[in-house]
């Protein structure tokens, strides 16, 4: 609970100004600008969504537009895959006693068994979404998920979301029309989706 109102808080201090200064356009256009760092920047720009509401779908769609889908999808899972692990350490750097008393015993002890029973599909899911991804991450660190299968996991929910969005930002390239509505469209469809697997979860 405590993760999930730091990364809210996150987003209600800093997010409108953010999304406005990182627009899709306005992030083109600064990748543009400096293309050989610009691959640098939007891993980057995907590890700080750990601290600061950054728009990790605008940064992989700017990848794909910019870099084109292979290389756009590649540097976009790569970075997505990197932030993943980096909320896992943040995680698994406390001690089993701190996350204990944090969390409360029993909080604890439900947080273990349901990423026992399914934390790879709540981690694979989770990169689909806003906000979920980084509490997540860090929960499984908490909660001792085993890294072997967090690193499955997270590979399982990154690579496909990297290249989808890198595909919609070579898309939103060459049709703006067509961009715009799978910018809309398939983040719909994914919490859509995301919402059944958790009810049945």
């Amino acid at each position: 609970m405590g993760l999930c109102v730091f990364f809210l808080l996150g987003w209600w201090l800093f997010g409108a100004g953010l999304e406005e200064a990182w627009g899709g356009e306005v992030l083109i256009a600064r990748f543009e600008e400096s293309r050989q760092w610009a691959w640098l920047a939007g891993i980057g720009l995907l590890v700080a969504d750990l601290l600061l509401p950054i728009p990790g779908t605008v940064v992989m769609s700017a990848l794909g537009a910019v870099y084109g889908f292979w290389l756009g999808g590649l540097i976009a899972a790569a970075g997505s895959m990197l932030a993943g692990v980096l909320g896992y350490g943040v995680g698994r750097f406390f001690k089993e006693g701190f996350s204990r008393k944090w969390l409360g015993a029993r909080d604890f002890e439900k947080g273990r068994a349901l990423f026992d029973r399914n934390g790879a599909l709540v981690v694979a899911v989770s990169r689909a979404l806003p906000i979920l991804p980084e509490v997540l991450s860090c929960m499984a660190g908490l909660l001792r998920m085993p890294f072997g299968k967090f690193s499955l996991a997270l590979a399982c929910g990154s690579v496909p979301m990297g290249f989808l969005f890198a595909w919609i930002g070579t898309v939103g390239r060459e049709s703006p029309g067509w961009g715009i509505a799978f910018s809309l469209l398939v983040p719909a469809v994914l919490w859509g989706a995301a919402a059944i697997l958790r009810r049945r979860a």
